[in-house]
């Protein structure tokens, strides 16, 4: 189903995917007087809990997408790991933003690769590998270390496995379980980067400061924004997150994970076509978030402005910190500058994403330290 109409206050939006992003993108629909509607195989879920309504079903049941398609007025996603076929089921019924077509060249690691070096957009050398021969052969072509990654459903460092010289290829690629997988030369970074932008149904494109990322165990620990990087080099991050947003005919958000080399070449490490956890400072720091964006060029309103108020900087909350019990909140909270959120999970697991704080400040360093200093506080307890 196709529409050029905007979907104004007092549409339902639906969301396939129901974690914290859907939560977010909730509360900020709601605040703009829309309702909102999830889609999932779970119950209680982060976003089911703001929603006007919660549905729990596989997204291969055909008849309950198709139901919940026809409920709303518009589709978009907090993940991108639905299956296509899910999504042409709902097209049938609703406006659907992004496309199934960006969903299925984000949702695999090779086809985004493919798509990225046809669109002549700069990426790190990669291979495909589908059997130890080829792993073999990659590896003699790209050399080591290098990093072999599941072809899909990858995700916060989840299936990948770096490379170097004391690696048993034989147990590498055993470990993979015969998936299809990609193995991308190894990029000697400076900084990891990403920008989110945003681009509407008439073309329109609005992105957000470049941000810096650092993560521990291949999950984002913290984003600083804006990034530590010259201008020329966040001009260039810039345009080439909007050239992957027009090559994709983007309708939605996007996050354009890079690479920043010391020679200040910039490569396209990944895509997901929605909300990401390094823009979660926009809910604070910007004057329009990253969540309320998604809504307006989905829904096809006007984009809003992407100004940084203050210097920001974002620590994730993991599920490690409960391990000593609750964290201490009034402590973190004593800081003034501080925003805590929580994403209403009930079990907090090592590794898993409870929650974030976004520190603002006078300065970049004024901000990270305020930030450090309360996940510090929260572990006191």
């Amino acid at each position: 189903m196709k529409s050029s109409a905007a979907f104004l206050p007092g549409s339902t939006i639906g969301v396939m995917g129901s974690g914290q992003l859907g939560r977010m993108l909730a509360l900020a629909a709601r605040r703009m007087g829309y309702r909102i509607h999830t889609f999932s195989p779970e119950k209680d879920t982060p976003t089911g809990q703001v929603a006007d309504l919660e549905i729990s079903a596989a997204y291969g049941d055909e008849s309950a997408v198709r139901a919940f398609a026809r409920g709303v007025d518009v589709l978009t996603f907090e993940f991108e790991n639905v299956p296509v076929q899910s999504v042409g089921w709902a097209a049938e019924h609703c406006v659907v933003r992004p496309s199934g077509r960006v969903l299925h060249v984000c949702q695999h690691r090779l086809r985004e690769k493919e798509f990225l070096k046809e669109a002549g957009l700069p990426l790190p050398e990669f291979e495909l590998v589908e059997s130890l021969a080829d792993l073999r052969a990659a590896v003699g072509r790209l050399g080591m270390p290098s990093v072999l990654k599941t072809a899909a459903f990858g995700y916060d460092g989840k299936g990948q496995r770096k490379l170097t010289k004391e690696s048993d290829l034989s147990e590498v690629w055993s470990g993979f379980g015969g998936q299809s997988a990609v193995l991308e030369a190894w990029v000697p970074f400076e900084r990891e980067i990403s920008v989110l932008v945003a681009r509407s149904a008439a073309g329109e494109i609005a992105a957000y400061p470049v941000c810096e990322n650092v993560h521990a165990n291949h999950v984002l620990d913290f984003t600083l924004v804006p990034a530590r990087i010259s201008g020329e080099e966040a001009h260039l991050a810039l345009e080439l997150a909007q050239r992957a947003a027009e090559a994709l005919d983007l309708v939605g958000l996007l996050a354009v994970e890079m690479f920043l080399l010391s020679d200040g070449r910039v490569l396209i490490n990944e895509l997901a076509p929605r909300p990401h956890n390094s823009g979660h400072f926009s809910f604070d720091a910007c004057v329009t978030s990253q969540f309320e964006q998604q809504l307006r060029a989905v829904c096809g309103l006007p984009l809003g402005a992407t100004d940084l108020m203050r210097p920001a900087a974002m620590a994730n909350l993991l599920g490690d910190l409960w391990a000593g019990g609750e964290p201490d909140w009034a402590a973190a909270a004593a800081l003034p500058s501080v925003k805590i959120h929580l994403y209403g999970k009930a079990e907090a697991r090592p590794g898993r994403k409870m929650g974030h704080l976004v520190a603002l400040g006078r300065s970049l360093e004024e901000a990270a330290e305020q930030v450090r200093e309360a996940r510090r506080r929260l572990a006191q307890s």
